[in-house]
């Protein structure tokens, strides 16, 4: 008879510093946030036997690895853009279910916005001309241009209005005027939103995400770890992955992204449903994205995700509290920032966010909550469904 499977909880979060990070290295944020997480969780390293790692280097996460003075059993390298790290937790989930690993490290670090400052690099709008997006690449159509082409579908097809994409990033904007870490926090107007320079029709400035530094690590643990560890466990009920495209001629449907596959993968999995979940944290590089995930997720129908996101409904005093630190639009994004999802949702359910802290009826903390993290232009998706202990 096959052993049972273990529970898994994530048992220590941590973010590295992040918004304006002029003297760091990538590896350096690295290593911070992994020490913190470590800190956060109350138990040694010794008890760390994975690690997952993207983004960084050509041997990721070999060099993550020597880097930290770990040498793990178990390493993935997954990289599928910002849902990389909703992936990899699924993995490190499975793996450490299956007695394949005990701990396992998630931990990512970029300097991107310093990099540029410093000209160490230059801004990109497009991931290459090699493969199948050697048949896009010489029209101009960039990374921004593909979320754009999406948006309007759904506008066109659904009615979506300018108007409501923005009440997207004038709630995120509210919520990260409550977090003390965000990098922008003054609040915005729906008009601000629409009267900004255009980026790429129709989303004008504040419809995009912000450009960061910064880093984040998640440990997660088997069910025996759990009596040593500092903190509230908070553990991994259910998850899903989903790939979709890498071409647009080969996108179905604009208006449907692929976490409507990996989001019924983890609600089944859990044997949870939307409607029991207390908040949400999702991928944010663009509003659309905040509004089609929401859809997709089963939060609302397909075509309601406009009439969704109205009347402060995504606030952390809202119905549905959504990227309560305010997310990739407001607080930060260094580039891959479904790590930054876990740990904002990790760091809800525990009841450690301060002013923005999402209480429910009579004052109490969430039990559930989703992150949902979106890579390249709605190519991939993994889901996480994560209870409070």
């Amino acid at each position: 008879m096959a052993a049972a499977a273990r529970k898994v909880a994530v048992v220590g979060v941590a973010l590295s510093d992040c918004g304006r990070v002029d003297e760091a290295t990538p590896y350096a944020l690295h290593a911070q946030a992994a020490r913190r997480a470590l800190a956060d969780s109350g138990l040694d390293r010794s008890v760390v036997d994975g690690l997952a790692s993207a983004g960084l280097g050509i041997l990721a996460p070999v060099e993550v690895a020597e880097y930290l003075g770990l040498r793990p059993t178990w390493v993935d390298s997954t990289a599928v853009g910002g849902s990389t790290w909703e992936v990899m937790a699924a993995h490190a989930a499975e793996a450490i279910a299956a007695g394949h690993a005990n701990a396992v490290l998630l931990v990512y670090g970029s300097t991107a916005r310093a990099d540029i400052k410093a000209k160490r690099r230059t801004a990109n709008l497009s991931f290459g001309a090699r493969g199948p997006l050697q048949f896009e690449v010489p029209y101009g159509h960039t990374l921004i241009s593909k979320y754009a082409m999406a948006a309007r579908r759904h506008m066109h097809q659904y009615g979506t209005t300018l108007e409501q994409l923005a009440e997207v990033a004038v709630q995120a904007r509210a919520n990260a005027a409550r977090n003390p870490d965000a990098m922008y926090r003054t609040p915005i107007t729906v008009d601000e939103v629409l009267s900004g320079p255009m980026i790429a029709d129709p989303f004008t400035k504040l419809h995009c995400c912000i450009r960061s530094d910064g880093g984040g690590a998640v440990l997660l643990a088997a069910e025996e770890y759990v009596p040593d560890t500092a903190k509230t466990p908070v553990w991994i009920l259910g998850s899903g992955t989903s790939v979709s495209h890498t071409t647009m001629s080969e996108w179905e449907d604009f208006t449907v992204s692929p976490a409507a596959v990996s989001g019924r993968i983890a609600f089944e999995r859990a044997g949870v449903t939307p409607a029991d979940i207390d908040l949400a944290e999702i991928y944010d590089a663009f509003t659309y994205m905040t509004l089609v995930t929401l859809e997709d997720l089963g939060f609302c129908a397909k075509g309601e995700g406009g009439a969704f996101v109205e009347k402060g409904r995504l606030t952390i005093d809202g119905d549905l509290p959504v990227n309560t630190d305010g997310g990739g639009l407001s607080a930060c994004h260094p580039g891959m920032r479904g790590l930054f999802l876990l740990i904002e949702a990790v760091r809800q359910l525990r009841g450690e966010a301060g002013d923005r802290q999402v209480r429910k009826a009579g004052g109490r903390l969430p039990r559930l909550a989703v992150a949902s993290g979106t890579g390249g232009w709605f190519c991939s998706s993994g889901t996480v469904i994560l209870e409070r202990g």
